[in-house]
């Protein structure tokens, strides 16, 4: 994949581009890759965002992630417009500003949330902002 990291966090096709990636080009990313399924349990899990949570792997992949991984992603904002789009059977493609309060200081991101219809993953994208 020619496109540099923080040009994939930005790419319009991104769920394609995410599903051609291995779990060490995962881990290659310069930002966070939680990816869930209907249920919300987590099935991918990338390098970067585990150093940065503070989560191991073994912790979070299985699990839900809005009620045992992120809770603080258990909100309108998250959560919520994940549950619309599944419900609707619409894509969601949004970027908003947050700040992650779990486990650790606040800290400032950018989350990409990512739904398509008739995909087995979602994916919740942190970019953590300088």
């Amino acid at each position: 994949m020619s496109d540099a990291p923080r040009t994939l966090f930005e790419q319009a096709d991104i769920v394609a581009a995410l599903a051609t990636l291995d779990s060490d080009q995962l881990d290659a990313l310069d930002f966070g890759v939680i990816g869930f399924d209907n249920d919300t349990v987590v099935r991918r899990y990338n390098a970067f965002e585990s150093k940065a949570a503070g989560l191991a792997p073994p912790r979070v992949l299985g699990q839900p992630l809005f009620t045992v991984v992120a809770p603080c992603m258990n909100n309108f904002m998250v959560a919520q417009r994940f549950d619309d789009a599944l419900d609707a059977g619409e894509a969601l493609d949004v970027t908003i500003d947050y700040v992650l309060t779990f486990r650790m200081r606040p800290v400032k991101v950018a989350l990409r949330l990512i739904a398509s219809p008739g995909s087995a993953t979602r994916y919740v994208l942190v970019n953590r902002l300088s």
